[in-house]
């Protein structure tokens, strides 16, 4: 399939589904340590950040970007903000949204040709390891489930801080 083949692929699958699954796998010229990854390309033309995943075999990476691309577009029009939980993707285990920019292990190419760099947002479903640590967790296991994440994602709820915020009613700011 040469380029031009895929790309006129790739606009059907958008035209009917409303987004397609590209997967990347490593070559014999990649680091033997690189990760494989897909991500969606279409989401962009509703306005919604293209999703990502990494590290998963090429089967669930389909099942994982479709199930959440259908979600956002479909089901519940799920925005998938950084930081949120996302469960029923995965059995037994929630995954974590992160917003990023692409790296080179992550790189969205195809969609950024399709809609320009300016405008393709990128969010990556990143997931834990067995024992239900996060890759920038201290003791993920990185070794047996390698997964490069274009950001890190906050596990505990936000606080407040409790000092003055501004100035109390009534007072007015002196330029």
């Amino acid at each position: 399939m040469d380029l031009d083949d895929f790309f006129e692929e790739q606009s059907r699958l958008i035209d009917k589904y409303g987004w397609t699954v590209v997967h990347v796998e490593p070559t014999e010229e990649d680091p033997p340590d690189t990760s494989p990854f897909g991500y969606t390309v279409g989401l962009t033309g509703f306005g919604h950040p293209e999703v990502a995943v990494a590290g998963v075999p090429l089967d669930l990476t389909g099942a994982l970007l479709n199930g959440a691309a259908a979600r956002v577009l479909r089901d519940a029009g799920e925005p998938l903000r950084h930081g949120r939980r996302v469960s029923g993707l995965v059995a037994g285990h929630d995954l974590l949204v992160v917003a990023g920019e692409p790296t080179d292990e992550i790189f969205p190419g195809s969609a950024y040709y399709r809609y320009g760099e300016d405008r393709v947002r990128l969010r990556q479903l990143v997931w834990p390891d067995p024992a239900g640590r996060f890759p920038w967790q201290a003791g993920y296991a990185a070794e047996q489930w390698p997964q490069p994440t274009i950001g890190v994602a906050s596990l505990g709820p936000a606080r407040r801080c409790a000092g003055f915020r501004g100035f109390p009613r009534g007072r007015t700011r002196v330029s």
